[in-house]
């Protein structure tokens, strides 16, 4: 499968920080931040181009899968990462959602 859009995601209760990275690009762009609900999701992939050409990651945590449900559902690819094995920068101590939905990117 081809994939033209990865899609980082930085979930929360409330927010989701969202960042792509075309396929080609080195460094991923922080695309906006919305609501942490099916519509708001279901916008994002309307948006974002055909489900079956996005590849999306997000931290597992506290919110469970129920994004990840949803994005499969749609014929997305999504894999959900376990937090420690997401490599980081040493010395690197601020986290911002931002930086984070680019890393998953």
């Amino acid at each position: 499968m081809k994939y033209t859009k990865f899609v980082g995601l930085d979930v929360h209760k409330d927010t989701v920080a969202v960042a792509v990275a075309k396929e080609g690009w080195e460094v991923a762009e922080s695309l906006e931040t919305i609501n942490n609900s099916l519509e708001a999701i279901a916008k994002l992939v309307r948006k974002l181009g055909p489900a079956e050409n996005l590849y999306f990651c997000y931290e597992a945590g506290p919110c469970g899968y129920g994004i990840y449900r949803q994005l499969t559902a749609t014929g997305a690819t999504c894999m959900v990462a376990a937090p420690s094995l997401i490599p980081r920068k040493p010395g690197e101590r601020v986290k911002t959602d931002r930086r984070d939905a680019k890393k998953l990117a």
